[in-house]
């Protein structure tokens, strides 16, 4: 029986046509500026957000790191939405790399203008540490990959700005939200000073996320790359799996979503299910338990014996998230082995 694995959307595998251009990249030393397709790659990312420059890493959470150390000392203040990513899921690094703070505002992923407004914490203040980033996450993962609204993102990023506030969008499933809404991806980079993107999740790349912004902070961000372990040699590999999947992989996004709206419908009729469909946006599904259904971690083992794979944030929460590698009949059938054993059936 072939798995179906839901865990996340970076369990996809690279695709034949994808491994052969892994394969025929031209490459070159990257810490020396030669590798032709991770510099063809950092231009295109820098085009398509609309900003001066591009910088390949390894990993979301580097990006979310380098964010950190460009705009922040340590000692200052963030502000975060609730359980973003780079409070709950980066191990503490934040802490330990950048020695910074986070205030969390807003609910359900999101928050306004006005509650950047309240949470600003100005410099020079006796006793509060100055905030000096303001940080969204877009689409939220832990709020079920709700879309951040462009219109409360652009007055976010304008009051932090006549603050003297430096902003960042971290969009490792940006892709999702602009396939979502159907416009450019770069409309939903502008407002913002540094913007980073991932090409492992929605894309199905085997690694990688970019961070694109102007030319003097990705100059400085090399430094804060190399500092934190991040720089390789010959990652044009990685770059051509990149190139391929915005050519290939970026249309048909929204195929995931449609997935995923699938699951949810199929769940939320159960009683024992606390899911809000207004929430599945896009491909991520946080799905609730209620007191009388069994527990998360028995889920996620009564799936797997039934060939389907999600993953528990605790004991009433578990999520699931679609991909290129998971059709809809996959999906479909998920969606009901996840109904009987929520409800008991088995």
């Amino acid at each position: 029986m072939d798995l179906i694995d839901l865990r996340s959307d970076t369990v996809t595998r690279p695709s034949e046509a994808m491994r052969a251009a892994i394969s025929a990249a031209p490459v070159g030393d990257d810490q020396f500026g030669d590798d032709p397709t991770v510099n063809l790659l950092q231009a295109r990312i820098a085009d398509l957000l609309g900003k001066e420059a591009a910088l390949f890493l390894p990993s979301g959470t580097m990006a979310n790191q380098i964010a950190l150390r460009l705009y922040t000392r340590p000692g200052d203040d963030v502000i975060v939405s609730r359980q973003s990513h780079a409070v709950w899921h980066e191990s503490g690094a934040a802490a330990a790399n950048a020695g910074v703070q986070f205030t969390e505002v807003g609910a359900e992923g999101l928050f306004t203008a006005d509650d950047v407004a309240a949470a600003i914490k100005a410099p020079g203040h006796l006793l509060y540490p100055p905030t000096t980033l303001v940080e969204v996450e877009n689409t939220h993962n832990r709020a079920g990959g709700v879309i951040f609204p462009t219109a409360a993102a652009t007055s976010i990023c304008a009051v932090a700005r006549g603050h003297g506030i430096a902003t960042y969008l971290d969009g490792a499933r940006l892709w999702n939200a602009a396939g979502s809404l159907g416009r450019p991806i770069g409309e939903l980079a502008a407002p913002f000073d540094l913007v980073s993107v991932a090409l492992s999740k929605g894309l199905g790349a085997p690694g990688g996320s970019l961070i694109a912004g102007s030319r003097d902070d990705i100059t400085r961000a090399v430094r804060y790359r190399r500092m934190a372990g991040g720089a390789m040699r010959q990652i044009g590999i990685f770059a051509a799996a990149g190139l391929y999947a915005l050519d290939h992989n970026v249309d048909r996004i929204v195929d995931d979503h449609a997935n995923a709206r699938l699951i949810g419908e199929r769940l939320a009729a159960s009683p024992r299910v606390r899911l809000d469909l207004a929430t599945v946006q896009t491909n991520i599904l946080v799905i609730g338990l209620t007191n009388d259904a069994p527990d998360g971690p028995t889920v996620v083992a009564r799936a797997r014996e039934r060939g389907v794979l999600v993953f528990a944030f605790d004991p009433r929460t578990i999520r699931a998230v679609t991909h290129l590698d998971v059709d809809r009949m996959a999906c479909l059938r998920a969606a009901d082995v996840l109904a009987d054993i929520v409800s008991g059936a088995n």
